[in-house]
């Protein structure tokens, strides 16, 4: 068992979380002639170690889960959707969810075309839900940084949010809700499962720059903060707004992150710098879970699909879950960390 912990514990430490990397680039800045135990020079250590860390494992991820969601082209999983009914086919959407776009942008229009297919409701709202708050990207991430466990947890509650999610708004038959669109438009796709291994390699390649390429500005955003909050902001500061001795931190951290816009990558850096100025870990993850899954710029984007009503329900439902999902690790950060 204790063999079993060791080669985990490298695994997260050096592979996941490039520790190694750190030392190389700490090395690296000293034998410029900078002190990296100063404010300016762990500044540059914290920006430059998560940012050239959070690049790599975001390459190999894009390109592993793109070659993964070339089987499950859009019209591919409305044909495995359209046969279940019930939770059932709740929870296959959501997991359906993770193998898709990292952000909500990107999956609105995949849920556009879903709606325009008569898929049901609930359905659709699962599988809207989870494509943006877990992924595997997200899970391997987290494990960087926060360790397996977090992860893993972080994955489960946030698939429960969008089964539970898609459940409710299914029962209240809310079909009305959705806004009239041309029906010819179709849902919109990806390789074929008739490709072969050198199109899927390609189709992933492809897919992967894009996607590096559009994320870029918020990671460097992300990591830019991240290295402020960790080196500049007093520490007093984070523990008692956001720390054990104010039960309302995650009321505060959730309303935080609506204005801002990133996936999961971007807001790792922000995340795990406010961790180690003493926040709490449900209030870093109740943040990191309302940027990614009820930013501004989404909720806007889904105006244009979904009537008010609606709208408002899925952002309650989505809040609510978030606030859980923050109490629920803050009263057993014990457990996790």
């Amino acid at each position: 068992m204790e063999t079993i912990k060791s080669m985990w514990d490298f695994f997260q430490n050096e592979i996941l979380g490039m520790n190694w990397l750190n030392k190389i680039i700490k090395n690296l800045l000293e034998s410029l002639g900078l002190d990296t135990s100063s404010r300016v020079g762990n500044s540059m250590l914290f920006f430059l170690y998560d940012t050239v860390k959070i690049m790599v494992l975001l390459g190999i991820l894009v390109l592993l889960i793109s070659y993964i969601q070339s089987y499950f082209p859009p019209e591919r999983t409305k044909r495995i959707l359209e046969g279940l009914h019930g939770i059932r086919a709740n929870i296959i959407a959501a997991l359906l969810g993770t193998v898709t776009p990292f952000c909500s942008c990107s999956s609105i229009p995949i849920f556009i075309g879903f709606t325009n297919a008569g898929l049901p409701l609930g359905v659709t709202f699962s599988f809207l839900i989870s494509s943006p708050m877990v992924d595997l990207g997200s899970l391997v991430l987290l494990t960087s940084i926060f360790g397996g466990k977090v992860a893993l947890v972080y994955v489960l509650l946030g698939l429960v949010i969008a089964v539970a999610g898609g459940t409710v708004i299914e029962k209240l038959h809310l079909e009305h809700q959705i806004r009239d669109f041309n029906k010819s438009d179709h849902v919109p796709d990806v390789p074929q499962e008739s490709l072969c291994f050198k199109d899927r390699v390609k189709y992933a390649w492809e897919t992967a720059k894009i996607t590096v390429k559009g994320v870029t500005p918020y990671i460097l955003a992300g990591v830019a903060i991240g290295a402020v909050i960790h080196n500049w902001i007093p520490e007093t500061l984070i523990i008692k707004i956001l720390g054990k001795g104010n039960p309302l931190g995650i009321l505060i951290a959730v309303p935080a992150g609506i204005p801002m816009y990133a996936d999961i990558f971007g807001t790792i850096p922000v995340a795990e710098a406010l961790l180690s100025k003493g926040a709490q870990l449900g209030v870093v993850l109740s943040f990191m879970m309302a940027v990614t899954t009820l930013s501004l710029p989404s909720v806007i984007m889904l105006k244009k699909a979904v009537k008010p009503k609606l709208l408002l329900i899925f952002a309650v439902i989505c809040t609510l879950g978030i606030i859980f999902v923050g109490y629920f690790f803050n009263a057993f950060q014990y457990l996790f960390l």
